[in-house]
């Protein structure tokens, strides 16, 4: 696999998917002060009271810290602590927009937002605050306890998906491992993270596949394969760090690299998987990736691996990108869901754009701009 050779200008990259976010899809929850949420498209749509998009908002905190953790990375403490408080600002409206409450009826949902907001306590505190608002703990608290009631002996173990309780996923039981991990409950993460390797577990490719669904007839294999689920997997396995993670995660890294990118000149981007939810699938797992590059532990060659797919990702997403002028003057850079395809070409003006694709090469610009500090 050729190396990717993206310029050492990534910060300021990251930063222009920053700020193109913010001009297509920034906004105040029905007008009030004091308030942030991200629109899920642009142009917006004109029923405020439709679809939100809890799990967005979780990913696009998610890049919010992100960008706070680069500024810190280039000495603007200022700008990193202005970073937490408009994530503290977006934590309060998600809580407002979803009735008063944190959680929902989705463990995947609540997972992500956990993560989030784990992360945006971390940067409040490297920012200079070490007394994060109440309500970040408050979320915490919330988020966890409805993931553990989540966890139970159906099926072998794992985590549901819903409140149903008819489907348990590798999208609910990966990032719940990794938020458990992170929280020093190795012990359950551990539990989780064995479970989808005997359940879940590709043999012919080393890949994770989505779920099991209980049915009528008996137990149902969900076989579709999808990058953000590869993702949360290496995350937990990088969280446990014992030998046995560590050498799972050098697999598993070398089975995304083999069965999950397409060639592009002499690049080999991730594959994505398409707009709506699936938008966000590979900026999810360029995140783990950007992690498991950093992971001294790892074997050189997978970290060396992992460090291509990021780099050769975002330089395709930034290659393909379109400039457009908006209504009003404002201007924007757009990133096509694809990254082999133009975004001219594959949303060309005047079409819809979605914050989950956008959210997507935001997260991977910043990854890129963590390895080449």
């Amino acid at each position: 696999m050729a190396a990717a050779s993206l310029p050492t200008d990534a910060d300021a990259r990251a930063a222009e998917a920053e700020r193109s976010v913010g001009v297509l899809f920034g906004t105040r929850l029905l007008g009030m002060p004091f308030t942030h949420l991200a629109h899920v498209a642009h142009p917006a749509p004109r029923f405020v009271g439709g679809s939100w998009n809890y799990w967005w908002q979780a990913h696009y905190l998610d890049a919010i810290v992100d960008a706070g953790r680069r500024l810190l990375r280039t000495g603007d403490r200022q700008g990193a602590f202005e970073h937490v408080r408009l994530g503290n600002r977006l934590v309060a409206t998600i809580r407002v927009r979803n009735v008063g409450m944190f959680t929902n009826r989705y463990y995947d949902d609540m997972a992500w937002l956990a993560l989030a907001v784990d992360r945006l306590r971390v940067l409040t505190g490297l920012a200079g605050d070490h007394r994060p608002p109440r309500r970040l703990r408050a979320a915490d608290l919330a988020l966890t306890a409805r993931l553990r009631s989540a966890i139970t002996d159906d099926l072998g173990g794992g985590l549901f998906w819903n409140t149903t309780r008819d489907f348990k996923n590798v999208p609910a039981t990966g990032p719940a491992a990794l938020h458990l991990a992170r929280g020093g409950d190795l012990e359950t993460a551990r539990l989780l993270v064995d479970w989808v390797y005997a359940r879940l577990l590709a043999p012919d490719t080393g890949l994770f596949l989505d779920g099991i669904r209980v049915t009528a007839e008996g137990e149902h294999v969900v076989t579709d394969v999808y990058t953000y689920n590869q993702g949360t997997m290496l995350g937990a396995l990088l969280a446990l760090g014992d030998d046995t993670s560590l050498k799972r995660a050098d697999r598993l890294v070398n089975a995304i690299a083999t069965h999950l990118t397409t060639p592009n000149g002499h690049r080999r981007p991730l594959i994505t998987h398409g707009g709506g939810d699936g938008g966000l699938f590979t900026g999810i797992l360029v995140r783990y990736l950007a992690l498991a590059a950093g992971e001294t532990s790892l074997d050189a060659e997978s970290r060396s691996t992992a460090r291509r797919l990021v780099l050769d990702t975002a330089d395709c997403f930034w290659v393909g990108r379109d400039e457009r002028t908006l209504v009003g003057g404002q201007w924007a850079s757009v990133f096509a869901p694809d990254p082999i395809r133009a975004a001219v070409e594959a949303g060309p003006g005047g079409q819809v754009i979605e914050l989950s694709t956008q959210v997507q090469a935001w997260m991977t610009l910043e990854a890129a701009g963590t390895l080449l500090a």
